[in-house]
């Protein structure tokens, strides 16, 4: 699962080659510096942690962390995993990683949209024609429970409450464009999160 650290910048459009009109998101991927490097003898895997986005106001401890790379503390830290190219530490880590054509799976947190009902959250249909007596109710949920057994709400029920802000995962998405002059990564399809939030690119 080798990959890199990115920021979501966000959404566009391009043109193929037949004319078609293709929604596409751009990933501001890396350059990520190698701030670990994990083997088999010492931490019983092989794993490379990498840093990306520097860290306005830092601690001691992750600034003595990040001083054994050569460089300053990073705001988001990752772990990757099947990296075939032999990285030191405190090696750059950049969006060549990547080719046009490939598919990635990208994962990040998605919008957090507060508390909403059940049709906003689960899809409930609502209403409609308002019949059978109904007042002013035409989003609520209904009825949750069922009789005196087992007189109580099962958990799990679709009720309403918190949405969004967890953390989803898109997979293959296909790489249209690497732009390595700027670290940019061109994707087809939406990619969770909101602008200039962290996402984490997998191949």
């Amino acid at each position: 699962m080798s990959g890199l650290i990115g920021k979501k910048i966000g959404m566009t459009s391009i043109f193929d080659e037949n004319g078609k009109n293709i929604p596409c998101t751009v990933i501001e991927a890396g350059p990520c510096v190698v701030t670990q490097v994990r083997t088999n003898e010492v931490d019983g895997y092989e794993a490379l942690q990498l840093g990306f986005d520097d860290k306005k106001t830092v601690n001691k401890a992750a600034e003595g962390h990040a001083k054994k790379a050569g460089t300053v503390a990073k705001r988001k830290v990752v772990e990757f995993q099947g990296y075939k190219e032999d990285y030191k530490l405190g090696d750059s880590v950049t969006v060549d990683v990547f080719k046009e054509g490939e598919f990635v799976d990208i994962a990040g947190t998605s919008k957090g949209k507060g508390f909403q009902g059940v049709v906003k959250r689960h899809g409930f249909g609502g209403v409609g024609q308002a019949t059978h007596g109904q007042h002013n109710r035409l989003r609520a949920p209904g009825s949750i429970g069922a009789a005196s057994y087992p007189a109580r709400v099962f958990k799990g029920m679709k009720m309403a409450g918190r949405m969004g802000g967890e953390k989803v995962k898109v997979e293959n998405l296909k790489v249209l464009k690497v732009v390595a002059d700027k670290n940019l990564l061109v994707v087809k399809g939406c990619v969770p999160g909101h602008k200039n939030s962290y996402v984490i690119i997998s191949k």
